[in-house]
């Protein structure tokens, strides 16, 4: 159990990496004004969101291997306030794809300030995981 729980704290710690990085990505795109430059964003932000899915998805399976598999959290409220922060971020993953989509087909984006505030999103779902996992409100 102990190699499955620290494997899955470094695919989510990666994972993590991502998200915090790619909206950052995002708020040089909003404000580039050159277009070779603009590229190379571009292609960053590819590969780095293209990176981030096996990251995701083995850090959600061997999360659910300690949850199913180990019976880690089972019928424990915090374990279900856990779960919806993951579907949260799941969520935000999802809009990072399709603000990189909007990006790459040259589609108006919003200003760098909106990015800038939607950066923050996975810092308060982190804070709020780590809370639920380490101290166990309920």
């Amino acid at each position: 159990m102990l190699w499955v729980k620290t494997f899955h704290i470094v695919l989510v710690t990666s994972w993590f990496a991502g998200l915090f990085y790619l909206p950052r990505i995002f708020v040089n795109l909003a404000q580039e004004t050159d277009e070779t430059a603009r590229h190379r964003l571009l292609g960053m932000a590819r590969r780095l969101y293209r990176f981030m899915h096996p990251l995701a998805i083995l850090a959600i399976a061997l999360g659910l291997w300690l949850w199913l598999g180990y019976g880690i959290g089972k019928g424990q409220y915090w374990m279900h306030a856990k779960l919806f922060i993951v579907l949260l971020l799941l969520i935000y993953h999802v809009l990072c794809g399709r603000i990189l989509h909007t990006a790459q087909n040259k589609r108006r984006m919003h200003p760098h300030t909106v990015y800038r505030w939607f950066n923050e999103i996975p810092v308060v779902l982190l804070v709020l995981a780590v809370i639920f996992v380490v101290i166990k409100p309920f």
